[in-house]
């Protein structure tokens, strides 16, 4: 797959609330493609878990 269909296989998940996989995804269109728009869309859901889910990321 390229990076474009990853990132947009991302923002499917992220609207279906299957956050995990939209993480993957976006951080699978990333390693092909460091700029790819899937860099915004990562920082925007790990900003959201931060600021909501803190414990998330600190079981």
């Amino acid at each position: 797959m390229t990076a474009q269909e990853y990132f947009e296989l991302g923002n499917k998940y992220r609207k279906e609330g299957n956050f995990q996989l939209a993480l993957n995804n976006y951080q699978a269109a990333i390693a092909l493609d460091p700029e790819s728009p899937a860099v915004e869309a990562r920082e925007m859901l790990v900003n959201i878990f931060n600021y909501y889910c803190k414990d998330m990321y600190n079981p």
